[in-house]
């Protein structure tokens, strides 16, 4: 699996895009913002941030943490963290570990990515339901939960700017781990050919899986 060769930590990705993408557009009374966040996303527009993410273990309280910075649109996405980056077109996969010096190209198999668009939005996640959305303290909180035991997430937690920018996005999971992710300098922009091309040197080993 494509992100199992990256990080566990780079879960991150999964909650951005289930706030973005993952649900259908319920409305709580006259507040949609959740569906407001949502439409950001399907007009096009690309969320970058750096970001700060960390999950506690519920029964051993072992914290592990990763830093980066990531770049999410509905069909694309980049995310560069502990020297390892990875960028998604929609058709393919590649991935550099600077630390191998090491290009892997592979096509991109939504199925196989816990992580894709098409997964979250063909329903993978439509068992989640918004809870809450609500304006707290200078700031928007939404609340989506899952009764189903097989949810990737219990719980999730998300803190926007009154701009629907997110600031904050805390998850739990079903061995009631706490994946918290914080996003510094975030801004939704209009895509840029550059946005998702891989940087890597010259003399990194490519290794072509499509063939």
């Amino acid at each position: 699996m494509i992100w199992k060769n990256l990080n566990d930590s780079l879960s991150v990705f999964l909650i951005v895009l289930v706030i973005g993408l993952g649900l259908p557009s319920l409305a709580l009374g006259q507040q949609t913002y959740f569906s407001d966040l949502k439409q950001t996303f399907e007009e096009g527009s690309i969320f970058k941030a750096e970001f700060y993410h960390q999950t506690v273990d519920s029964y051993t309280q072992d914290t592990v943490a990763s830093s980066g910075r990531i770049w999410v649109g509905a069909q694309k996405y980049r995310v560069e963290a502990d020297n390892k980056s990875v960028v998604v077109d929609g058709q393919t996969s590649k991935v550099y570990d600077e630390d191998r010096n090491r290009v892997i190209i592979s096509k991109y198999e939504p199925e196989d990515d816990d992580f894709a668009p098409s997964r979250i939005l063909n329903g993978v996640d439509s068992t989640f339901t918004v809870q809450t959305q609500e304006k707290r303290q200078g700031e928007i909180y939404i609340l989506l939960s899952s009764d189903d035991p097989f949810a990737i997430y219990q719980k999730v937690e998300i803190y926007l700017s009154n701009s629907l920018v997110p600031k904050k996005i805390e998850a739990v999971d079903p061995a009631d781990n706490v994946i918290t992710t914080t996003f510094t300098d975030g801004e939704f922009m209009e895509p840029e050919e550059a946005m998702f091309k891989l940087s890597y040197p010259e003399s990194a080993e490519i290794v072509d899986m499509r063939n």
